[in-house]
């Protein structure tokens, strides 16, 4: 049976989020039915309406949602109808990434979750005409009130989670801690510098703290989000406009920290990363940059380090989700600190506030 949604359609490079009533096709036998209780707004959403990420029109984004199981596919096994859910990425669950446990680097991760279809090819949503509209996206389209997932990409919610908060779980807060907790594996009492005090990075330095690095360096350029930043862990803040971040790195570090991660993709930034960091050090990428931004080679070459292109901070959902609610239960992981709550339909709002620097994570709460 189809079920009718209200979803924000992006129809072009640059253009507004429309709201349009749509339809959503019948289930697979391994996909389930969640009604969206909130979802959350990233970066990512944003680089696809920018044109930084290409994009199938019209589009439905999203890719952050937590919800309520309202049908389950003949196939699935291990929810049901009523269950608190979160949603994260798509992977093919057959390729052999994912079955050496590497989902996140699934070899038909960019065409499952960018690309507006599932994997058989056949769309998610179509507009009142009957034309399609691309879904799909991170395996999900969130931003509506309903969405059809594989029940390979979704998360049961433990008792005592609201389930408002539980969406950006599903892929910037696991992205900025996994990377550190996975992608790096930061060991304790170490030091790690992290660029860039957005969702991702205040995530980054959440898990830093978790992982018992005892000196963790802020950079960023607003002040306000650099005492957030101390406040979740760091020890050490650098605003990029009044010092040189480089020098100061150094110093701090007494030569070269052995891990960062930038969450900015801003190739600059990227550059005073590698030149504070330390002979052997490992750097993770996880911002997404403009196209054709660019590093200087001989800043890598017989340097010694290793740039790791981190997705999804090498989580699998179904294990990580919960490991972080539970040091969020345990007070050593506030997320829910980073997160304000805006109406679906105040959609723009929340994007303007993202943009300005005045909200961390924004989330988006449905009627």
């Amino acid at each position: 049976m189809t079920t009718s949604v209200r979803a924000a359609v992006l129809h072009g490079v640059d253009e507004p989020f429309r709201f349009e009533d749509l339809t959503l096709a019948d289930l697979k036998p391994d996909e389930v039915l969640v009604k969206i209780v909130a979802t959350g707004l990233c970066h990512t959403d944003l680089a696809v309406q920018h044109g930084h990420i290409p994009g199938a029109f019209p589009f439905v984004l999203g890719h952050e949602g937590a919800g309520i199981v309202e049908q389950v596919g003949s196939a699935v096994q291990g929810f049901e109808v009523g269950d608190a859910v979160g949603l994260s990425y798509a992977a093919c669950g057959h390729c052999r990434n994912c079955l050496a446990g590497r989902e996140a680097y699934c070899l038909e991760f960019m065409p499952l979750n960018f690309g507006g279809v599932r994997e058989d090819g056949t769309t998610t949503l179509a507009a009142a005409d009957g034309t399609a509209v691309h879904g799909n996206f991170f395996g999900q389209s969130s931003f509506a009130t309903h969405a059809i997932a594989a029940a390979k990409n979704v998360v049961k919610l433990p008792e005592g989670i609201p389930v408002e908060l539980a969406g950006p779980l599903g892929c910037g807060i696991q992205t900025g801690a996994g990377t550190v907790l996975n992608s790096l594996d930061v060991p304790a009492g170490s030091t790690i510098v992290v660029a860039g005090t957005g969702a991702v990075g205040l995530s980054a330095i959440m898990g830093a703290k978790v992982a018992g690095a005892t000196t963790i360096i802020a950079v960023d350029v607003i002040p306000e989000r650099l005492e957030f930043a101390k406040r979740l862990g760091a020890t050490h803040l650098i605003n990029g406009k009044d010092e040189d971040t480089t020098a100061r790195i150094l110093e701090i570090t007494g030569g070269g920290a052995p891990y960062a991660v930038d969450t900015t993709g801003v190739a600059p930034v990227i550059a005073q990363l590698i030149n504070a960091t330390a002979f052997g050090a490992k750097i993770a990428l996880v911002g997404v940059p403009k196209p054709g931004s660019t590093i200087d080679l001989g800043l890598v070459a017989a340097s010694g380090k290793t740039l790791v292109g981190a997705i999804e901070g090498d989580a699998i959902p179904q294990n990580f989700i919960p490991e972080l609610i539970a040091l969020h239960q345990a007070g050593r992981f506030p997320f829910d600190e980073l997160i304000t709550t805006y109406p679906f339909e105040q959609m723009e709002q929340a994007i303007a506030d993202t943009q300005s620097g005045a909200t961390v994570k924004a989330v988006l709460v449905m009627p």
